[in-house]
């Protein structure tokens, strides 16, 4: 999955993939870097939700995105272990925690926003066969 996805959604999957990775590897006792079975479906989910974003490229960092796209279970999940693992990735990913930093700065697309083809991102989810 992670081929399909632009570049800027790809470094987000790897960012929420290594978070998960060491929240799961201190919580779950992983085993090198095997997931435990939940810490696989909570990846999993985010990378289905990351393909399925409406904002692409112009994607801020979940805790600036307008839209809640995470379904409430895994929103406390995901939650929990970027509150953990958030300050940890400095150690472990330190390219990849600068770069998160960076995209935190980004400014979150406004809901309704128009794109070039005139339709609003909502009309142009609705627009896909």
């Amino acid at each position: 999955m992670k081929d399909s996805l632009p570049p800027r959604l790809a470094r987000e999957l790897a960012t929420i993939t290594a978070m998960i990775g060491i929240h799961c590897r201190d919580h779950h006792h992983g085993e090198g870097r095997q997931l435990c079975p939940q810490c696989r479906e909570l990846a999993a989910y985010a990378a289905k939700r990351l393909a399925k974003c409406p904002f692409q490229q112009k994607k801020p960092t979940c805790g600036n995105c307008p839209v809640h796209c995470y379904a409430p279970r895994y929103r406390i999940e995901v939650r929990s272990v970027m509150r953990y693992a958030g300050s940890r990735m400095i150690w472990a990913h330190p390219l990849m925690a600068l770069r998160h930093l960076l995209d935190g700065r980004r400014r979150a697309p406004v809901a309704g926003q128009r794109h070039h083809n005139g339709l609003s991102i909502r009309d142009k989810n609705r627009t896909k066969p």
